[in-house]
């Protein structure tokens, strides 16, 4: 009976303050009381933390689509993680066409040189979908689960504790509201005509009585007043004290500035080890498919991957690759006497190029030059002359005339 009388008299306790903060509230939003303003500091550290927290969703939520754009895998994953199991293992897009180019050319048959080709390319695929596997994973791991671990558990504490300083400010105006008028009721009171009316007895005991209820009414207020003043103590008191926790914790946002940082350097380091490997592969598929007859290679052009040279051939590099651009990866691989030559040799210019500033030559397709190496130049580069025109150009836009 007790733990019920207790249970109801804090039932009606806190709809009390909470009616409280009601009023409160909506009085203020009315401008009909007056709001206590948090210092500037900690208004900024509340817009700093709100910021932190919207751009770490947003970047958050990016790079999971950038990982796995499939929205319906992501979704799995995230079921899959709420209910702490672990999602099963799934084929990925680049392993699922190595496969599909695996099977193909073994239907071709592995010793006609398409066949051979798809084979090829199908391992290689393959083995990018090893690395993106692990680019995810890594990503997982290093990025994506602190920026989590922030949204869900720091974001949430503060969030909690800024709610919770918001009702110590509610009760705080709340009381000083109270105070105030409780104040203003008893300066009324005290200022009421409190003479003693003349005449018969009716209007001699008419008068005592409203004296004595005007002594009882003063009494009131006074009370009221110091209990106010009370209140208003102890709510100020709160108020300061959960301001103090709440500032402490958000302080605590250029920490997590500082380890998202660290966690932004992995993922770049992730990534670049991804995109190196992928070259790598590519450089070594490339150099394999080189090996097949001249007659299977695709065409020159500025927008097709460069033929493959043969072991005789004097073409500038040993491998080429041209992007939609023009330019040119390569690793050059005959080019040691004319570098160490100080003679000059003719060539022939395999792709047009735009000269990109006043230091280089500007070259048209099948045009022949003269080419001649400069003593600490870039490896990648010769001094081209046409007529009385002279400028850097890139060797592996050049094939060596005999």
């Amino acid at each position: 009976m007790n733990i019920m009388d207790f249970n109801v008299k804090k039932l009606a306790a806190d709809a009390g303050t909470f009616l409280s903060r009601a009023v409160q509230f909506t009085e203020e939003k009315l401008g009909q009381a007056e709001k206590t303003e948090l210092d500037a500091h900690l208004e900024n550290l509340l817009s700093k933390a709100e910021c932190t927290k919207i751009w770490t969703e947003k970047i958050m939520k990016q790079t999971e689509v950038l990982l796995q754009p499939n929205p319906n895998a992501r979704i799995e994953e995230f079921v899959y993680e709420k209910l702490d199991r672990k999602a099963p293992s799934r084929i990925n897009n680049p392993e699922l066409l190595g496969q599909y180019m695996i099977d193909a050319g073994t239907e071709f048959g592995p010793g006609t040189a398409y066949g051979n080709a798809l084979i090829k390319c199908g391992e290689t695929q393959k083995r990018i979908g090893t690395a993106d596997r692990e680019l995810i994973q890594t990503s997982a791991l290093n990025f994506l689960t602190p920026l989590r671990n922030f949204i869900e558990g720091d974001y949430k504490t503060i969030s909690k504790e800024r709610k919770l300083l918001q009702n110590k400010r509610l009760d705080l105006d709340a009381a000083k509201t109270r105070l105030k008028k409780a104040k203003a009721a008893e300066t009324r009171a005290s200022q009421l005509n409190s003479a003693r009316l003349e005449g018969d007895n009716i209007m001699v005991n008419f008068s005592y009585m409203l004296n004595f209820l005007h002594v009882k009414w003063l009494k009131i207020w006074a009370e009221e007043v110091t209990k106010s003043e009370q209140e208003l103590r102890i709510t100020q008191s709160e108020f300061d004290r959960q301001a103090e926790i709440t500032r402490l914790l958000l302080e605590g946002i250029s920490s997590t500035h500082a380890h998202h940082l660290r966690c932004l350097n992995d993922f770049v380091e992730a990534q670049m080890t991804y995109y190196a490997q992928c070259y790598q592969y590519m450089l070594d598929l490339q150099k394999q498919l080189g090996s097949f007859p001249s007659n299977y290679h695709c065409n020159n052009n500025q927008t097709s991957v460069a033929p493959m040279p043969s072991a005789s051939s004097n073409v500038i590099g040993s491998s080429a690759l041209t992007s939609t651009s023009g330019l040119v990866i390569a690793s050059p691989s005959n080019l040691v006497d004319l570098k160490e030559c100080s003679g000059s040799r003719k060539a022939r210019v395999l792709y047009d190029y735009d000269a990109a500033n006043s230091s280089e030559l500007s070259l048209l397709a099948d045009e022949v030059i003269t080419v001649f190496s400069v003593v600490g130049m870039d490896s990648d580069w010769l001094m081209g002359e046409r007529g009385n025109q002279k400028g850097r150009v890139p060797i592996t836009y050049l094939e060596l005339l005999n």
